[in-house]
């Protein structure tokens, strides 16, 4: 069901590394990514798939990982990803397609999951130094990084507290937990005239 692949598709910071992703697995989630929607049909997204040993090292180096746990450096070394995708924008196709790496992006972790597989989108990333180590070309922009292996960790959603906070964090069970607002908060009901009057 797609509603049970869209409720497991959680941002999974802490993986698995005995269970390895082949390039070839990463290369299939990026062909339905392909056939995602795109801006006028340009199709200016680029995918990079990252599986070796010295590359993941560096890939890993460059990222920061969950913004609302300050004092957390990302995954331990037995929990980093087996893998990662990437993400560019060709501006000589389409300069304006950030929107398209989101749909990407999501299409991918959908993937993903129905795969056994999950991952973490990641746009805090130290663009100049991983465009230098793959030697990207000017016109090719790094929009985000795709972390993508075996979770091995569990994800709860929670309601938002009383106070609208946001913030997601971990409990000392390791569980992460995320708050998510109410469908009722999300539906915008605008004022009519007879609501006015």
């Amino acid at each position: 069901m797609f509603s049970e692949l869209v409720k497991a598709n959680r941002s999974y910071r802490k993986f698995d590394q005995s269970q390895l992703v082949s390039e070839e697995e990463l290369i299939t989630l990026i062909d339905l990514a392909r056939l995602a929607p795109s801006s006028k049909n340009r199709q200016a997204l680029k995918f990079l798939p990252i599986t070796g040993d010295q590359d993941i090292d560096v890939v890993f180096r460059q990222l920061k990982w969950a913004w609302f746990l300050k004092d957390w450096e990302g995954p331990a070394e037995h929990e980093r990803p087996p893998a990662y995708i990437i993400l560019l924008l060709d501006k000589q196709l389409n300069d304006k397609a950030d929107f398209d790496a989101g749909i990407a992006a999501q299409t991918i972790l959908l993937g993903a999951v129905e795969r056994g597989l999950g991952g973490c989108i990641i746009r805090t990333i130290n663009r100049y130094e991983l465009g230098k180590y793959f030697q990207l070309p000017d016109f090719m922009e790094i929009i985000l990084v795709l972390a993508i292996g075996k979770p091995a960790q569990t994800v709860v959603l929670d309601e938002v507290d009383y106070r609208g906070n946001m913030e997601y964090w971990t409990d000392d069970e390791g569980r992460h937990h995320v708050p998510k607002r109410s469908l009722d908060e999300l539906i915008y009901k605008p004022l009519t005239r007879n609501d006015q009057d």
